[in-house]
Formats: structure tokens, sequence, C-alpha cells
């Protein structure tokens, strides 16, 4: 047979065993690229064996990176990806060779008969199984999965299936099926981290679907002890890949930042408050815009008995520059979530508790505020000490019946409000209730420090947030706080900041040239 103009593809870690039946059923090809991934048996002098063969070496990236990598060291266009534990059937190869690789906008899905202890299996979901494996990498490549990779397809190329078959053998035994299982599930709980959310019930229910869904709708019943052990071995790994991410995502760390200028009384009341908190956040900076001493004094005060680090990040007072003073902050945190709040704002004690439970990568949390009136926020600030807890009903709160309403605490329904999210919507942003991952701020280099005066330095954030492949939701009846009354502030520099939230918006910029990355802490 005329040798193919295909590069075989193949990751390999301790695949001995199968190895040279894999690569001996791949003669016809004329370059097999191996990309191993720290072998401690006899793979690379198995696959060294074969003249075929080019080997290559990469710790592990995730399977998706390391399929692309070893793309890239083919010297033909189309590629032909196997694992190690795979076997061709001379009449696929027929089949393949018959194919006209002039045609580059098709993806080749192959049939894959897998096998446990050596018996083909066609029934819990193993069955048809096309796998698509032959592309062009010029117009197709794998995703960034670090597992449950696949073919990222344009909408213009077309999937066809072959008609022959080839064999995996994946696993031996339940040892294998056991082990694989507990790779598969880090590695989902790693990929999906603070990106979905997982808990015991939701565990236990996923679990009890793919046991039902294995063994009776897909026939596993059919295959005696062989079909019952598979179908547990299913549910156990849709079991324990949501108990994993659940407690990935509880070992989130949160920063609060508190912003404030020259209101001691006010910023001892949300001080108060934070202890109050049912879960304290792992640390707390104070982002100050240049107070005077008596501010200085109230936070070393305080840092003597909190239980938490308390920073205190100070900056010359140059006139309102609240979008430095928090990268000031943003420069110090060691969390990997970061709670903004105003210096007025009082805590209800699940905020922050609320805000962690809403935390998800690449997705801005805005909250809202409850207004308090004069005579309610001077009551409070003459007793500031001491935490004061606030009902919706009573007296001093909002007078609109409708922000009163967000004054209650209900936690399922706010669950259910975050399920939309949004782009592009600016309506109610404000930094005295937002939260984000650092990471997603690091990307956009923070907030910009062009912004001198009161307004927008928080929507031009969002902007360029959004820009970013960013998206919204708003937390309502949850991460309830109480602004306290204060005169109004200047707004005479809003037309000039409003002029750069317009041109983050039309210009779509992502990455402000002074932001976080400028920042100098003396």
């Amino acid at each position: 047979m005329m040798r193919l103009p295909i590069s075989v593809t193949m990751l390999v870690k301790n695949a001995e065993k199968y190895l040279a039946k894999s690569l001996s059923s791949l003669k016809d090809f004329p370059e097999i690229i191996v990309l191993d991934n720290g072998s401690t048996d006899r793979s690379i002098e198995i696959a060294k064996q074969f003249t075929n063969v080019k080997i290559y070496h990469s710790p592990f990236i995730g399977f998706g990176p390391m399929k692309n990598l070893v793309a890239t060291y083919a010297s033909y266009d189309w590629i032909l990806n196997i694992d190690s534990d795979e076997i061709l059937q001379p009449q696929l190869i027929q089949e393949i060779s018959q194919l006209n690789f002039d045609e580059p906008r098709k993806v080749y899905a192959l049939l894959r008969i897998n096998h446990y202890r050596g018996k083909p299996i066609k029934t819990c979901g193993w069955y048809p199984d096309f796998v698509k494996r032959l592309y062009n990498k010029k117009l197709v490549k794998f995703d960034d999965k670090r597992v449950h990779e696949a073919l990222e397809i344009a909408d213009d190329i077309q999937v066809v299936r072959l008609k022959h078959e080839f064999n995996h053998y994946s696993f031996d035994s339940s040892e294998m099926l056991i082990n694989k299982m507990q790779h598969y599930t880090a590695l989902f709980a790693e990929q999906q981290k603070y990106r979905k959310k997982s808990s015991v019930l939701s565990a236990i229910a996923h679990g009890i679907v793919a046991f039902f869904k294995s063994y009776i709708l897909k026939r596993g019943i059919l295959s005696g002890g062989d079909g019952f052990i598979i179908s547990f071995a299913n549910a156990s790994g849709s079991y324990y890949k949501y108990i994993k991410l659940m407690e990935a995502n509880q070992s989130l760390t949160t920063a609060l930042i508190i912003t404030t200028y020259n209101r001691p009384d006010a910023l001892e009341a949300v001080l108060v408050s934070v202890l109050a908190q049912s879960l304290l956040p792992n640390e707390v900076i104070i982002a100050d815009d240049g107070s005077t001493e008596d501010t200085k004094e109230l936070i070393q005060k305080y840092q003597a008995i909190f239980p938490i680090p308390l920073k205190h990040v100070w900056q010359p007072d140059t006139g309102f520059r609240a979008a430095e003073s928090r990268n000031r902050a943003l420069s110090v945190v060691e969390s990997e979530y970061v709670i903004t709040i105003d210096g007025d704002m009082v805590l209800h004690p699940q905020f922050i508790s609320d805000h962690r439970k809403a935390a998800e990568k690449n997705v801005f949390v805005g909250g809202g505020r409850i207004l308090l009136t004069k005579d309610k926020t001077t009551a409070l600030l003459q007793s500031s000490e001491q935490y004061s807890s606030f009902k919706w009903y009573e007296k001093g709160l909002e007078t609109r019946f409708e922000k009163r309403l967000m004054a209650l605490h209900i936690p399922f329904l706010s669950e259910f409000i975050q399920r939309t999210k949004r782009v592009h919507y600016y309506k109610g942003v404000r930094s005295c209730n937002m939260a984000f991952f650092l990471s997603d701020a690091l990307e956009i280099n923070g907030f910009n420090n062009d912004f001198v005066g009161w307004g927008r330095e928080d929507s031009e954030f969002v902007a360029r947030f959004f820009n970013n492949g960013g998206k919204r939701k708003n937390i309502k009846f949850a991460a309830i706080a109480y602004h306290l009354w204060h005169p109004e502030e200047d707004r005479e520099a809003l037309p000039v900041n409003d002029e750069l939230l317009k041109r983050a918006i039309e210009d779509k910029l992502v990455f402000c040239s002074n932001g976080l990355n400028q920042i100098k802490l003396d």
C-alpha cells in the first residue's frame, strides 16, 4: 500500500502493554509522533524500535493542549490522533487510504470498539462510539480542556463517519476503571473550579442518573457482571466529579477591599460589621485615598483585635482618586477573589458568605445597597463600636418599597436570579458592592488610574471586563449592605470621566495603559 499523507499523533505514559501492537498497526503511515508524558516503564524503549516513530517529551499540561502540541511536530497537515491502547484494523486503514485528502474541510469520525477485560462491550453507552480523530491541523484543533477534550469544528466543516472500526483496550480490570476515574475526576474538578457550582445533593443526583442511564437505558444489564461493574464505575465517576468540584470551590480565598477617605466613624461601623460576619474573608485591605491621622489610628486599633490580616494602603491626598486607591489595594491582595465596598457600607452578617457562594470565574458580580436616612445614620454612628442589624420593615431605610424588599435575605431566590448572566450591561454598576476574581482583574490591568474625581471608574472597569469576554450577574436578596447617608460628591469631573468610559466601550478596550501594573507602592 502507498504510504498515506498523514501524521499519526499519540500521547504516551506507561503504555508498554499495548504500545507495540498499536504502533505495529500503524506501519503504513509515514510518521508517528509520540509525545511522552514521563513514562517510567518500557514505553520509550518500545517506541524506539519503530523506524517511523519520532519521540518528544512534555510535562502534563492537559489532554487538549498536549494533543495540540504534538500536532505541531507533525510533518503533514492531516493528523490522525490515536491513543496508545488503540489498535487499528487493516480494513479501517484501507478505508482511510481511499479518502480524498485534497478536501481539507472534512473531519473523519472513526468507530471505536471499547473493551473491558479483553471483551468488547457494546452496552453501558460504550457503543456506538464514533470519535473524531482524523482532521487537517490547518483548519481544526483540539480545545484547551485538561480532560474531556474535543476537536473545535467550524460550521462549514463536514464530519464524515467511516464504516470500519478499531479496537480500544481501555480497561483490563476494575482497578484500572477506578484509577482512571480518580484521575479524570480530579482533572474535571481542577478544570471546572470556580466555573461551575456543585453540592453533595447534586453529586448524589448525578451519580444516580449516571447509573440508571448506563445500566438500564444503555442496557448495561445485558452485559452481566461486567455491565454492572462498568455502570457502577460510571456512577462513581459522576458522583466524585461533583464532590471533588464542591471541595475545590470551597477552597476559595477572599479579600475584602474597603475604600475610605476621612470618615473614621463610618469606617469603624463597617469594620465592626466585618467582625460580625458568619464567614470572615481571608484578608481585609483599607484603600485609603489620603485620610488624616485619625483614620490611621482607628485602623491600628482594629489591627490589634482583627483575627485576620487588616492592611492599610494609603496614598497622598491629591483629589478624588478612587481608581488608583483600589489598584493600590489590589496590588497587595493575596487571595483569589476580591470583594470591594465603600467605607460607608455596613454589611449584613452573611455578606461575605453570599459573595463567596456567587463567585464564578470570568463573571463580575454586581451587588446593591440599601440607603439609610440621615437620622438613621446619625443614630448608628453614635454607637459605631456596636454592630447594628436591620429589618427590612423598620424606619430609616429606603422609602421605596421595592428597594426595601432588597433588604430581605432569601438565598434560594438569590441563586435563581444569579442564573441570568449579561454582557455589556452597565446599569447599577457600583464599586460600593462588587466582586471579581483577581486573575480576571489582572488580565485587564485593574482600574484605570486616569480617572480623577467622582464617577464612572467602576463602569469603565466593567466595560473592559466585558470586552475581555467576561459576563455579569447581579446578586439580589443576598450580599446585603446598608449605605450610610452622606452629602453627594462633587460631580464636576463627570464629563471627562464619561468620555473615558465611552472610549472603552466604543474602542472595545481591554487593557488600560495606566492601571494596576503602573502602581508603585512606597
